[in-house]
């Protein structure tokens, strides 16, 4: 007896990506957006396939990933933000309702989103976290949505 295995093939030759990134924090988050998009090229996509739209903060993430997301013009979207803790519970909900949020969309649209929100308590983390000691959470984001939508395809 042979099981079917179902993988997904790192290739966005042909694919229509959105990439959703927050503003607030940008000398982060343009390292995620650049991350997310060398990556995609890398692995056959194009510049001309890209859409970017860039919101105020987290927050707002959710609502242009969801109204990408039913357009039916892409298949994929990154997600892509920055939010570092301060002393007030703020940090919390806005990574707790952005997280959920992108979710939710996944889940009812069908569409595949890479999640690539930060949440670091402090400055230092999220520079590890976008491009140095920990890798550039923007490429794993759109490698994560890359192969869901492969894998999608196949089932």
């Amino acid at each position: 007896m042979s099981m079917k295995t179902i993988e997904g093939q790192l290739n966005a030759k042909g694919l229509k990506i959105g990439i959703v990134a927050a503003r607030f924090n940008d000398f982060i988050v343009d390292r995620l957006i650049s991350g997310a998009v060398d990556y995609l090229v890398r692995h056959g996509g194009s510049e001309d396939d890209l859409t970017l739209v860039r919101l105020p903060g987290a927050f707002e993430l959710p609502i242009a990933a969801r109204k990408m997301a039913l357009t039916g013009d892409f298949d994929g979207i990154v997600v892509l933000g920055a939010v570092i803790r301060g002393a007030t519970p703020h940090f919390d909900y806005v990574c707790n309702e952005c997280a959920k949020g992108v979710a939710q969309i996944s889940m009812d649209t069908g569409v595949p989103m890479g999640f690539g929100l930060l949440t670091c308590d402090s400055l230092d983390q999220a520079i590890e976290r976008a491009g140095s000691k920990a890798g550039n959470k923007g490429v794993e984001a759109a490698s994560a949505m890359l192969e869901t939508v492969r894998v999608l395809e196949q089932i």
